[in-house]
């Protein structure tokens, strides 16, 4: 039996669950900006004290490891290395896009998709995207793209796909809406989608570096005015 405490802050979405052998027994989170100092510890605790589990019997701590929000990703890497140095866990990483991909290609609505693209907004017109078919291949890796009107194309002609994730909207109309595109924007990462790609890592071993480990950003950090 394996618990693994899950942290998803690479967007808007402040996100924690637990899982057990793959399933989710508690989760708390929260989409109303970017509140991850306030809200990340307080989530944390919420959740093991709901699952009446002690940090102790944690087996390994989950992080989603990018691309998104370089702010969001520092706080919730931060934490999850803090929580393996003081307890002695393993620290396992899950890749932003990739935990999106697996929490739609089982929903009723997309059972016809035979791609699905997830996009996190990057600013302008720019997302954080890759492209995965319904068994969870990559046919396009993680990249950042300024969106125009023959993206993709080599990858989705004549191809029934799903583009989703808060970077989807503001595509569609430079991609084109059709029968053969799905464009749905109020999907955010979750941690609950961490759960079983974190126990299927924890089986097979796949740990990062504690002291090394950096979250993936794809793109140099920019400082912005408010």
């Amino acid at each position: 039996m394996s618990l693994i405490l899950c942290i998803e802050t690479a967007t808007t979405m402040c996100s924690v669950a637990l899982g057990r052998d793959g399933k989710v027994v508690a989760v708390k989170e929260l989409n109303q900006g970017y509140t991850h100092a306030e809200n990340l510890t307080v989530f944390i605790q919420d959740v093991m004290k709901q699952a009446g589990v002690e940090f102790s019997r944690l087996d390994a701590i989950a992080v989603s490891k990018g691309p998104g929000s370089y702010t969001g990703l520092r706080i919730g890497v931060s934490a999850a290395k803090g929580l393996c140095y003081a307890l002695e866990k393993s620290l396992i990483s899950v890749g932003t896009l990739y935990s999106m991909f697996g929490s739609v290609k089982d929903k009723a609505s997309f059972v016809k998709a035979e791609l699905f693209c997830p996009m996190i907004d990057a600013r302008r017109m720019e997302v954080y995207c890759a492209i995965y078919d319904r068994n969870g291949n990559t046919l396009k890796d993680v990249s950042a793209e300024v969106i125009a009107g023959d993206s993709f194309q080599n990858f989705i002609a004549g191809k029934k796909t799903v583009f989703f994730g808060d970077g989807a909207n503001k595509c569609s109309p430079v991609l084109g809406e059709s029968p053969e595109r799905i464009f749905v924007n109020n999907i955010f990462p979750s941690a609950s989608a961490l759960v079983p790609l974190a126990e299927r890592k924890f089986r097979e071993k796949q740990f990062e570096d504690v002291a090394y480990f950096e979250p993936f950003y794809l793109k140099d950090f920019v400082a912005g005015k408010k």
